[in-house]
């Protein structure tokens, strides 16, 4: 399974960017996805996590108090990828941001934990 992620750059505080997330491979369910981000010289933190939901109900979300009402964390199933919207960025959300997934690679199989590689976003005051 590989996760690739995009749409981290350079953005003026107050300005926005969108992360997304492809998950590719042996993929039976992709069960909760979710961003971590680890800022220079500090821990991974996450910032947002989303369960698989339904066809009808949406995933159950969970946020960083940090981010809550300025970053929305979305899904698409259908196209295995995940979506960060980050508005009114602040400079210390600099960090380098991290996809997250948890993957069944079979009917039965439990769940594993795989990484993409980051992507860094950068916020100028």
């Amino acid at each position: 399974v590989q996760l690739q992620a995009s749409g981290g750059g350079l953005v003026q505080a107050g300005g926005s960017l969108r992360l997304s997330c492809v998950a590719s491979g042996s993929i039976f369910r992709l069960n909760a996805m979710g961003w971590y981000r680890q800022p220079p010289g500090n821990q991974r933190e996450l910032v947002a996590s989303i369960d698989s939901g339904s066809m009808l109900i949406s995933g159950s979300t969970k946020y960083a108090d940090s981010v809550k009402g300025r970053f929305t964390i979305t899904r698409d199933n259908a196209k295995n990828t995940v979506y960060l919207q980050m508005n009114s960025l602040k400079p210390k959300d600099i960090a380098v941001y991290y996809c997250n997934a948890n993957v069944s690679g079979g009917p039965y199989n439990e769940g594993k934990d795989y990484w993409g590689k980051g992507t860094l976003v950068t916020v100028s005051s």
